[in-house]
Protein backbone atom coordinates (compact mmCIF):
# COMPACT_ATOMS: atom_id res chain seq x y z
CA UNK A 1 0.00 0.00 0.00
CA UNK A 2 2.87 2.34 0.89
CA UNK A 3 4.67 1.53 -2.37
CA UNK A 4 1.51 2.23 -4.34
CA UNK A 5 1.02 5.60 -2.61
CA UNK A 6 4.66 6.49 -3.22
CA UNK A 7 4.34 5.61 -6.91
CA UNK A 8 1.19 7.73 -7.21
CA UNK A 9 2.93 10.67 -5.53
CA UNK A 10 5.89 10.40 -7.90
CA UNK A 11 3.57 10.33 -10.89
CA UNK A 12 1.75 13.43 -9.67
CA UNK A 13 5.03 15.27 -9.13
CA UNK A 14 6.28 14.25 -12.57
CA UNK A 15 3.01 15.37 -14.12
CA UNK A 16 3.27 18.73 -12.38
CA UNK A 17 6.83 19.25 -13.58
CA UNK A 18 5.82 18.33 -17.12
CA UNK A 19 2.95 20.84 -17.00
CA UNK A 20 5.39 23.51 -15.83
CA UNK A 21 7.75 22.68 -18.71
CA UNK A 22 4.93 23.11 -21.19
CA UNK A 23 3.79 26.50 -19.89
CA UNK A 24 4.56 29.24 -22.43
CA UNK A 25 7.40 31.57 -21.51
CA UNK A 26 5.51 34.81 -22.02
CA UNK A 27 8.33 36.96 -20.66
CA UNK A 28 10.68 35.58 -23.30
CA UNK A 29 7.97 36.00 -25.95
CA UNK A 30 7.51 39.65 -24.99
CA UNK A 31 11.26 40.20 -25.31
CA UNK A 32 11.27 38.52 -28.73
CA UNK A 33 8.35 40.65 -29.84
CA UNK A 34 10.12 43.82 -28.72
CA UNK A 35 13.48 42.99 -30.27
CA UNK A 36 12.70 40.93 -33.39
CA UNK A 37 9.04 41.29 -34.34
CA UNK A 38 8.59 44.98 -33.54
CA UNK A 39 10.42 46.19 -36.64
CA UNK A 40 7.59 44.98 -38.87
CA UNK A 41 4.61 44.23 -36.61
CA UNK A 42 5.24 46.51 -33.60
CA UNK A 43 5.75 44.98 -30.16
CA UNK A 44 2.00 44.78 -29.51
CA UNK A 45 1.19 43.37 -32.95
CA UNK A 46 -0.47 46.52 -34.28
CA UNK A 47 1.52 46.92 -37.47
CA UNK A 48 1.49 50.36 -39.06
CA UNK A 49 2.31 49.14 -42.58
CA UNK A 50 -0.28 47.37 -44.78
CA UNK A 51 2.34 44.96 -46.11
CA UNK A 52 2.78 43.56 -42.59
CA UNK A 53 -0.35 42.08 -41.00
CA UNK A 54 -1.78 43.07 -37.66
CA UNK A 55 -1.13 40.22 -35.22
CA UNK A 56 -2.84 41.73 -32.19
CA UNK A 57 -6.00 39.87 -31.24
CA UNK A 58 -5.44 37.10 -33.77
CA UNK A 59 -6.21 33.52 -32.70
CA UNK A 60 -3.09 32.05 -31.02
CA UNK A 61 -3.68 28.68 -32.70
CA UNK A 62 -3.68 30.34 -36.11
CA UNK A 63 -0.60 32.45 -35.33
CA UNK A 64 1.25 29.36 -34.14
CA UNK A 65 0.40 27.47 -37.33
CA UNK A 66 1.69 30.31 -39.50
CA UNK A 67 4.93 30.62 -37.52
CA UNK A 68 5.39 26.86 -37.74
CA UNK A 69 4.69 26.87 -41.49
CA UNK A 70 7.27 29.60 -42.16
CA UNK A 71 10.08 27.39 -40.82
CA UNK A 72 11.79 24.60 -42.75
CA UNK A 73 11.83 21.68 -40.30
CA UNK A 74 14.32 18.81 -40.40
CA UNK A 75 15.84 19.92 -43.68
CA UNK A 76 12.50 20.01 -45.45
CA UNK A 77 10.76 22.86 -47.26
CA UNK A 78 8.70 25.44 -45.41
CA UNK A 79 4.95 25.03 -45.91
CA UNK A 80 4.59 28.79 -46.33
CA UNK A 81 7.25 30.33 -48.54
CA UNK A 82 8.38 33.76 -47.35
CA UNK A 83 12.08 34.63 -47.28
CA UNK A 84 11.76 37.36 -44.64
CA UNK A 85 9.65 35.35 -42.22
CA UNK A 86 11.70 32.19 -42.76
CA UNK A 87 14.74 34.11 -41.55
CA UNK A 88 12.82 35.52 -38.58
CA UNK A 89 11.65 32.11 -37.32
CA UNK A 90 14.84 30.19 -38.08
CA UNK A 91 16.00 30.40 -34.47
CA UNK A 92 12.62 29.69 -32.89
CA UNK A 93 11.52 26.33 -31.54
CA UNK A 94 7.91 25.21 -31.19
CA UNK A 95 7.70 26.39 -27.58
CA UNK A 96 8.91 29.85 -28.63
CA UNK A 97 6.31 30.00 -31.40
CA UNK A 98 3.50 28.98 -29.06
CA UNK A 99 4.53 31.64 -26.55
CA UNK A 100 4.76 34.32 -29.26
CA UNK A 101 1.32 33.33 -30.52
CA UNK A 102 -0.08 33.69 -27.01
CA UNK A 103 1.62 37.07 -26.61
CA UNK A 104 0.23 38.59 -29.79
CA UNK A 105 -3.16 36.94 -29.42
CA UNK A 106 -3.59 38.56 -26.01
CA UNK A 107 -2.97 42.08 -27.34
CA UNK A 108 -5.79 44.45 -28.27
CA UNK A 109 -6.12 45.11 -31.97
CA UNK A 110 -6.26 48.68 -33.26
CA UNK A 111 -8.54 47.99 -36.23
CA UNK A 112 -8.35 49.44 -39.70
CA UNK A 113 -11.48 50.91 -41.33
CA UNK A 114 -13.06 50.06 -44.65
CA UNK A 115 -12.06 52.76 -47.11
CA UNK A 116 -14.08 52.28 -50.29
CA UNK A 117 -17.73 53.32 -50.30
CA UNK A 118 -17.88 52.45 -53.99
CA UNK A 119 -17.28 48.72 -53.39
CA UNK A 120 -18.92 48.19 -50.01
CA UNK A 121 -22.11 46.73 -51.50
CA UNK A 122 -20.20 44.17 -53.58
CA UNK A 123 -17.95 43.32 -50.67
CA UNK A 124 -20.90 42.81 -48.34
CA UNK A 125 -22.65 40.59 -50.86
CA UNK A 126 -19.62 38.33 -51.27
CA UNK A 127 -19.00 38.21 -47.53
CA UNK A 128 -22.56 37.29 -46.67
CA UNK A 129 -23.67 35.21 -49.65
CA UNK A 130 -20.58 34.37 -51.70
CA UNK A 131 -20.78 34.26 -55.48
CA UNK A 132 -23.22 31.39 -56.16
CA UNK A 133 -22.77 31.49 -59.94
CA UNK A 134 -19.07 30.71 -59.50
CA UNK A 135 -19.37 28.33 -56.59
CA UNK A 136 -17.72 30.78 -54.19
CA UNK A 137 -19.07 30.27 -50.65
CA UNK A 138 -19.89 33.08 -48.26
CA UNK A 139 -16.80 34.28 -46.39
CA UNK A 140 -18.93 34.54 -43.26
CA UNK A 141 -19.45 30.76 -43.28
CA UNK A 142 -15.88 30.24 -42.06
CA UNK A 143 -14.71 33.64 -40.85
CA UNK A 144 -17.93 34.55 -39.06
CA UNK A 145 -20.52 37.28 -39.70
CA UNK A 146 -18.32 39.86 -37.94
CA UNK A 147 -15.01 38.53 -39.29
CA UNK A 148 -13.87 37.11 -35.94
CA UNK A 149 -12.81 33.82 -37.52
CA UNK A 150 -12.33 30.47 -35.78
CA UNK A 151 -9.14 29.27 -34.02
CA UNK A 152 -6.38 27.52 -35.99
CA UNK A 153 -7.97 27.23 -39.41
CA UNK A 154 -9.87 30.47 -40.02
CA UNK A 155 -8.15 33.73 -39.04
CA UNK A 156 -9.73 36.89 -37.78
CA UNK A 157 -10.07 39.27 -40.74
CA UNK A 158 -12.00 42.11 -39.13
CA UNK A 159 -9.82 45.18 -38.68
CA UNK A 160 -7.00 43.72 -40.78
CA UNK A 161 -5.37 45.84 -43.46
CA UNK A 162 -7.47 45.48 -46.62
CA UNK A 163 -4.27 45.59 -48.66
CA UNK A 164 -2.84 42.63 -46.74
CA UNK A 165 -6.00 40.54 -47.06
CA UNK A 166 -6.15 41.36 -50.76
CA UNK A 167 -2.51 40.30 -51.22
CA UNK A 168 -3.12 37.00 -49.45
CA UNK A 169 -6.17 36.19 -51.56
CA UNK A 170 -4.20 36.90 -54.72
CA UNK A 171 -1.35 34.81 -53.34
CA UNK A 172 -3.72 31.87 -52.84
CA UNK A 173 -5.15 32.38 -56.32
CA UNK A 174 -1.71 32.47 -57.94
CA UNK A 175 -0.35 29.56 -55.91
CA UNK A 176 2.26 31.74 -54.20
CA UNK A 177 0.73 30.89 -50.85
CA UNK A 178 -0.10 27.23 -50.45
CA UNK A 179 -0.45 26.39 -46.74
CA UNK A 180 -4.26 26.39 -46.64
CA UNK A 181 -5.76 23.10 -45.41
CA UNK A 182 -7.24 20.99 -48.21
CA UNK A 183 -6.45 23.76 -50.74
CA UNK A 184 -9.64 25.48 -49.59
CA UNK A 185 -8.56 29.09 -50.07
CA UNK A 186 -6.74 28.34 -53.29
CA UNK A 187 -9.88 26.84 -54.82
CA UNK A 188 -12.01 29.80 -53.68
CA UNK A 189 -9.61 32.57 -54.72
CA UNK A 190 -9.08 30.94 -58.11
CA UNK A 191 -12.68 31.81 -58.98
CA UNK A 192 -12.47 35.46 -57.97
CA UNK A 193 -11.56 38.51 -60.04
CA UNK A 194 -9.31 41.32 -58.85
CA UNK A 195 -12.29 43.68 -58.24
CA UNK A 196 -14.12 41.00 -56.24
CA UNK A 197 -11.06 40.31 -54.11
CA UNK A 198 -10.45 44.00 -53.48
CA UNK A 199 -14.10 44.64 -52.56
CA UNK A 200 -14.39 41.81 -50.04
CA UNK A 201 -10.97 42.59 -48.51
CA UNK A 202 -11.99 46.18 -47.90
CA UNK A 203 -15.37 45.15 -46.51
CA UNK A 204 -13.70 42.70 -44.09
CA UNK A 205 -11.44 45.45 -42.75
CA UNK A 206 -14.48 47.42 -41.59
CA UNK A 207 -16.18 44.53 -39.77
CA UNK A 208 -16.38 44.69 -35.99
Amino acid sequence: MIKRSLLLSLLLVAGGLQAQDQAPDLAKAKQTAETICAGCHMADGNSQLPANPKLAGQHPDYLYKQLHDFKAWNGGKAARDNAVMSAMVAGLEEADMKALAQHFGSQTQKPEPAKSLATIELGQKIWRAGIPAKGVPACAACHGPAGAGLPAQYPRLSGQFAEYTEAQLKGFRDGVRANDPNRMMRMIALKMTDPEIKAVADYAAGLR
